[in-house]
């Protein structure tokens, strides 16, 4: 389980807690305990994507059921099929168009070492650029999570996918504020992200 991933959790429209998983689970559990039945939504910020999560029993019963959650066990459960489990290599589906399996099928290492190798290059090349990717994403999915019902979405969306960052905060304005700002913040992160890689490039 990655410790250093934060999530954020809201009741509505209004942000209740971003933190690590241990601390948002607590808060949440607190409420829940204390009678607060409002429904929550919890995000990972790392994809941006609503994750659900057991709150029965004590605190320390919820806590302990997190290593056994899927979203911490997914990768680690080696897919049946082709592949070399015992070394993490699992199978998958991959489509190409003609020329690139005439490329591959050329290579002397075999198709999944080239795959493979062009990966890791592409990795070792441009890490900031990837993270920077994925974070933006991780925006994306939150704000069709959170805005998709709000005024002026269609729009926003465009604007967001077009990179209009002046366009999309107007769009946002009459967006709950809380909704808003943590949008931002995700956007923010995305940002920074970049321009470090493009300051090293």
């Amino acid at each position: 389980m990655e410790t250093d991933r934060t999530y954020t959790a809201f009741s509505g429209t209004r942000l209740i807690v971003s933190a690590d998983l241990k601390t948002v689970l607590l808060r949440i559990k607190h409420r829940f305990d204390e009678g607060d039945r409002a429904l929550v939504l919890i995000f990972d910020d790392h994809t941006g994507k609503q994750v659900d999560f057991d709150l029965r029993g004590t605190p320390e019963e919820m806590l302990a059921r997190l290593p056994s959650h899927p979203l911490f066990t997914a990768a680690q459960t080696p897919r049946p099929g082709p592949g070399r489990p015992k070394l993490g290599v699992t199978s998958r589906e991959v489509s190409l168009l003609p020329r690139h399996w005439e490329w591959l099928e050329k290579q002397p290492q075999g198709i999944s070492a080239v795959l493979r190798k062009l990966i890791e290059q592409a990795k070792r090349r441009d890490p900031d650029q990837e993270r920077a990717a994925i974070a933006r994403e991780a925006a994306g999915n939150f704000m069709w999570a959170m805005g998709g019902n709000l005024p002026g979405f269609e729009e926003a969306s465009r604007a967001f996918y077009a990179m209009d960052e002046t366009r999309l905060e107007e769009l946002i304005r009459n967006w709950p504020e809380d909704v808003r700002r943590h949008l931002r913040r995700l956007l923010q992160i995305a940002a920074q992200l970049a321009v470090g890689n493009a300051l090293r490039s």
